[in-house]
């Protein structure tokens, strides 16, 4: 009876230590991309398990933000971004975000007592990891969790950059592998991702690097059945029933959305503003009808009675819910993708995905239990397409929609990330810190140095650059 006493009032202070967990996160810009999705996600995940959350950030725009970061679900500061602008006459964007981060460290820690009275027991960091070395040397003792979405030197390189352009992203490329070192723990988001970095920097310890799958929420459904059994066919003005073979992506060139248009024209019924009217040019020189429409009205008062390709150019939930409740198969083209939410999001309606054989969808798509996985060829693509369309029952279609749903509840729901996440914030408490001090005075001195020349250096190249 006291060992069970004992191993209660354990119990319970173990739980108390951890509702006590105040984590704050540090990101350049809370916007409305993939990278701000996680860290919204990652943030109310953890504030619903009891940690105190504060976001700090550089920029967040109230009317082009998640709904969390305005609506006071999330305590959101905005902080250093009073010296540097985001670019210098639209250049040098990697030294001015490095510049802002460090303006927004010192701003909380140093030239005020903001980050003192919040007392942080760990850092989120993600994006940017060059502020890592001064946040390190400012407060040794608090574990720093750096989530790495992509290497950044891989997201902006460019084989037909000039000679100049490269040259001037190697120190921050060699910036990036180092500042990371300074991470207590790492995490990427998929097993994909897990190799570039593994490959891009073969020296980084393989102990440090952790997965955290990105989430979605599966609690909060809309409303009249989206995610329910019953699939309604989508109908726009007299047109009656069309099967629908959705693609939901920006449109840009690295998402290979003309694959599907070329495997959709071969079925026996037929990044940018640039790369849309290519789209539009694609359709046309295979034979294919399309309109484009720019709104939500305008795509649902539209008479496509003879449209075989449908471009929208915006959107919006409720209408990205419609579609996703009409559509039979949703195709998403982009190769070696990081990780791709939107093969989820249709899973857990209930829709079968059909995904190119790489990248994040390796780890999310089950070949033949909730979706297809495929090579880069139109003919692979269509021949799934024909299936789905002309042979497959409602009853097969619904088997596969139910194994998607429950594949994406039982692996990439916000509170398997939420869980995960605190478990690594808990390992981290019983790691030992290092200390960085005398690295850390000399980031400051270089970050300060080299953002003088940087900024005199852009000033005088942009006119002839």
């Amino acid at each position: 009876m006291a060992t069970g006493v004992v191993d209660r009032t354990k119990n319970g202070e173990r739980e108390k230590k951890k509702k006590q967990k105040t984590i704050v996160f540090l990101h350049p810009d809370l916007g409305i991309g993939g990278a701000e999705r996680l860290v919204v996600d990652a943030a109310v995940g953890l504030q619903r398990k009891g940690c105190k959350v504060v976001i700090f950030t550089s920029h967040c725009d109230p009317g082009h933000c998640f709904d969390e970061a305005r609506d006071g679900t999330l305590d959101v500061r905005v902080r250093g971004n009073t010296l540097v602008p985001p670019s210098i006459l639209g250049r040098f964007s990697i030294l001015c975000a490095i510049l802002r981060q460090i303006h927004l460290i010192l701003s909380i820690a140093v030239f005020s007592s903001e980050l003192s009275d919040i007392n942080p027991t760990g850092f989120f960091v993600d994006q940017l990891s060059a502020g890592l070395p001064l946040l390190s040397f400012l407060r040794p003792q608090t574990p720093i969790f750096f989530y790495c979405h992509f290497p950044d030197l891989l997201l902006v390189q460019n084989r037909n950059s000039s000679l100049f352009k490269r040259l001037y992203r190697i120190p921050f490329d060699a910036l990036e592998q180092w500042s990371m070192g300074f991470a207590t723990t790492t995490a990427v988001n998929s097993g994909f991702t897990k190799s570039i970095v593994a490959k891009t920097w073969p020296g980084y310890p393989a102990e440090k690097l952790r997965i955290v799958y990105p989430c979605i929420n599966t609690s909060s459904l809309p409303t009249g059945g989206v995610g329910d059994d019953r699939r309604q066919p989508l109908k726009w003005s007299n047109s009656g029933e069309k099967s629908v073979i959705l693609s939901i992506n920006r449109f840009e060139r690295k998402k290979n959305i003309g694959l599907a248009v070329q495997a959709f024209a071969l079925l026996p019924v037929g990044e940018n503003v640039s790369y849309h009217s290519d789209l539009v040019g694609l359709c046309e020189g295979l034979g294919l009808k399309s309109a484009t429409v720019k709104t939500v009205v305008s795509a649902l008062n539209s008479s496509i009675e003879d449209v075989d390709v449908l471009f929208l150019l915006s959107v919006p939930n409720a209408l990205k819910e419609i579609l996703l409740k009409s559509a039979k198969l949703l195709v998403y083209t982009p190769k070696e993708e990081h990780f791709g939410i939107v093969p989820l999001e249709a899973m857990l309606r209930g829709v079968p995905v059909l995904a190119a054989d790489s990248g994040g969808p390796l780890e999310t798509v089950v070949e033949g239990k909730t979706g297809w996985l495929r090579a880069g060829e139109p003919e692979l693509w269509a021949d799934v397409m024909e299936r789905v369309v002309g042979e497959m029952t409602e009853e097969e279609l619904k088997r596969m929609g139910e194994e998607g749903k429950r594949r994406v509840r039982e692996n990439f729901a916000e509170t398997e990330m939420a869980g995960r996440l605190e478990g690594i914030f808990e390992e981290m408490d019983g790691m030992e810190r290092i200390q960085n001090g005398l690295l850390g005075a000399v980031f400051v001195v270089m970050a300060v140095v080299m953002g003088a020349v940087g900024v005199v250096a852009g000033l005088w190249l942009v006119k002839t650059w």
